[in-house]
């Protein structure tokens, strides 16, 4: 088994990826908002004239979404990339996002199969 996670930079897409996941076979997905240090941090920005407007016209997001799932297989990883990459682009594109997945030793309280559904 395997953790999938995803850092989704742009939370406009989140459905899309969401599906994206769901129709390469990722089942219990659960998502947090997140923010990165690079978001927090103060940088240099246009002068102070222009401070504030990406807050006055909507654009002052400031978080991301995180999106994880224990999976089964390496398979459904590499299936979950390609449909996120369909949704959002090549993902060494910048603002995009970043998805890795990580071993998972063992779980607790997770049903095998899914609870409710049919195994075929």
């Amino acid at each position: 088994m395997y953790m999938l996670m995803m850092v989704l930079d742009d939370s406009a897409h989140l459905n899309d990826v969401l599906r994206a996941w769901v129709e390469a076979g990722v089942k219990g997905v659960t998502i947090m908002e997140s923010t990165g240090v690079n978001r927090v941090l103060p940088r240099p920005v246009a002068g102070p004239m222009f401070a504030g407007f990406s807050q006055i016209f909507g654009s002052g997001r400031v978080g991301h979404n995180t999106i994880f799932a224990v999976i089964d297989d390496m398979e459904t990883a590499e299936t979950a990339v390609a449909a996120t990459e369909g949704v959002l682009g090549d993902l060494s594109q910048p603002h995009t996002g970043i998805i890795f997945a990580v071993p998972v030793a063992k779980t607790w309280g997770f049903p095998e199969p899914y609870a409710g559904e049919e195994q075929g």
